[in-house]
């Protein structure tokens, strides 16, 4: 088995591709080792001294580590990703499900098409692309011209992600939605 890893514009965070699918849908992030006991895969992760966040995406899993080195850091977690494949086991303990959108969104019914309009440009232009970096962007709100977002995964934290945020897209949110006014962080 050979596992790919890529940079990612978080120096904190590195992407491993397993070359087999991760999740079925959805996204995982896991900040703790206590958030991670549903998953054998990330609460092994966070075994190997150093790591402090785990994310799943389709085809990626992203790890994040404190100031430790990832000379030291990569082997073990390509050790422990490699040994999880080749056991079998399942991502999930208990056949537990990924959570869908669990934070409750906020918008005034009267912006309904605005936010839906936001929603389709986020699924269709900029989620691709914040996967591709290891990470995920999901809509929390819509209020007063400002649009909510969630970052998660290599995003979040990440020392470029204010300006993935105002630079990249809400200028594109800006551009095709004259309502749209900035875009901020949850």
């Amino acid at each position: 088995m050979f596992i790919q890893t890529e940079a990612t514009p978080n120096p904190a965070t590195l992407k491993f591709i397993p070359g087999r699918a991760v999740l079925d849908n959805g996204t995982m992030e896991f900040t703790s080792r206590e958030a991670a006991a549903r998953s054998p895969l990330a609460e092994r992760l966070f075994g190997v001294p150093g790591v402090t966040g785990v994310f799943y995406g389709s085809d990626f899993v992203t790890v994040t580590k404190d100031d430790s080195d990832w000379q030291h850091l990569k082997p073990a977690i390509l050790g422990v990703i490699m040994e999880y494949y080749m056991s079998g086991a399942p991502l999930l303990a208990d056949g537990d499900k990924p959570e869908e959108a669990h934070a409750e969104e906020f918008f005034d019914a009267a912006d309904t098409e605005t936010v839906d309009t936001i929603k389709d440009l986020l699924e269709t232009r900029i989620r691709p692309a914040v996967a591709g970096d290891g990470g995920d962007i999901t809509f929390r709100g819509f209020k007063d011209g400002i649009v909510y977002l969630d970052m998660k995964g290599s995003c979040a934290g990440c020392p470029s992600s204010t300006a993935t945020l105002k630079h990249g897209i809400q200028n594109l949110l800006k551009h095709f939605i004259p309502d749209v006014v900035e875009v901020r962080p949850m």
